[in-house]
């Protein structure tokens, strides 16, 4: 009788062992097959660059003698060499002189004037509404207006300025957000 229980728990222990190898076995598969690899994925970033009239100044040094009433008209453009669509804004940076209170500055796309006010009012300024699609090039007009009210007070005066362009990209930026 002895012989007989131990001939029953041994039996019974190899049928655990082997129930536990296959258990082994079939949740080894099991993961093998759950993991799959997928290969050559690639990730990219795009680029923004903004191209502002070839880096060349909308008015030029002692190209015009302003006198009260005289308004300038000056093409310039803008290009969009990104790799997705933008949204830019325009801005005047280094803002100096005594005329930079006086001269009204208005830029205009078309018909649609984009920003107006003053050189130091537009030293910080709001992307446009529009956007600017890729290779998008767009030429865009600033107008100079010396008002005739000032009179001879701002004689022999002068303003300088950099024209500025920033550029972000549309993609998930809604708030339009420079950074």
């Amino acid at each position: 009788m002895t012989e007989r229980k131990t001939r029953s728990r041994l039996t019974g222990g190899i049928v655990a062992v082997i129930v536990l190898a296959v258990c082994l076995v079939v949740t080894t598969v099991a993961l093998a097959y759950s993991m799959i690899s997928v290969r050559d994925n690639t990730f990219a970033t795009g680029g923004v660059r903004i191209n502002l009239n070839d880096g060349e100044p909308v008015i030029r040094p002692d190209e015009f003698l302003f006198e009260p009433g005289m308004t300038v008209k000056k093409d310039f453009f803008i290009e969009n060499d990104s790799t997705g669509t933008v949204y830019y804004r325009l801005y005047f940076a280094g803002v100096s002189g005594d005329l930079a209170d006086v001269l009204e500055v208005t830029v205009k796309d078309g018909d649609k004037t984009l920003y107006s006010g003053t050189p130091t009012q537009l030293e910080n300024t709001q992307a446009v509404d529009d956007l600017l699609a890729v290779g998008q090039r767009r030429t865009l007009t600033m107008y100079f207006h010396f008002p005739e009210a000032t009179g001879n007070s701002a004689q022999a005066k002068d303003l300088t300025f950099t024209l500025c362009a920033d550029a972000t990209q549309t993609k998930n930026n809604p708030q339009r957000l420079f950074d």
